[in-house]
């Protein structure tokens, strides 16, 4: 599901640079006992957008190491699932509602039946490439993985359900924005004020799938 960041994933990367470890969110997620930072860009966009409810099913792509499934869990409640997905094992203690399997997102975006629980009334999507330096090579990996997890919503969200998902702005970002603005009533571009100033990260989320 993921590489750099909140997880890893596909193609994957090494530990995050020991330059991060003492930001802000890194620290508070340590204090707050989350497996990553990254649980504070959900956080916001859940402020924003309100894509998770209780009682709601939702699948994260590139769950690894478990931090958006921790909330996802917390938002939807006891009587809601959730579904997380990554080629890396979850080792994290999960509340009851919460199923992992280790896959390939790439290979299930053939055949996505193989993903159990669905229909969901949210897809999310973290995942990222394994940066190699080049913003233009970086970028067309997030597209691919970001294809994927758009391909997967389309076959399992309900209808008037919500995608949310990580991409790497880069020539093909046009592309997929109008991809999402046609398969879905409303759709925002947002970056979370807990995402790395440097970072090329943003995320497109869509509400009320047609």
């Amino acid at each position: 599901m993921a590489a750099t960041g909140r997880k890893r994933s596909l193609e994957r990367g090494g530990p995050q640079p020991r330059r991060w470890d003492d930001d802000p969110f890194t620290r508070r997620a340590r204090r707050e006992n989350y497996p990553a930072r990254s649980i504070y860009k959900l956080q916001e966009i859940q402020k924003r957008t309100g894509v998770l409810r209780k009682g709601g099913r939702v699948l994260d792509l590139g769950c690894a190491p478990g931090s958006w499934l921790l909330f996802a869990a917390e938002a939807v409640g006891p009587e809601g699932r959730v579904v997380g997905v990554d080629l890396t094992p979850v080792s994290l203690a999960l509340p009851a509602q919460v199923t992992t399997i280790t896959a390939d997102v790439l290979a299930l975006a053939e055949t996505p039946a193989g993903i159990p629980g669905a229909p969901f009334d949210a897809v999310l999507s973290d995942m990222a490439p394994a940066t190699t330096g080049s913003r233009g090579v970086d970028a067309a990996r997030s597209f691919r993985l970001c294809a994927a997890a758009l391909a997967i919503a389309r076959q399992l969200l309900k209808p008037g359900g919500a995608f949310v998902c990580k991409i790497f702005q880069g020539e093909d970002f046009k592309g997929f924005v109008d991809a999402v603005k046609a398969g879905f009533a409303e759709h925002r571009i947002f970056k979370p004020q807990s995402s790395r100033k440097a970072s090329s990260e943003i995320y497109l989320i869509g509400k009320g799938k047609k």
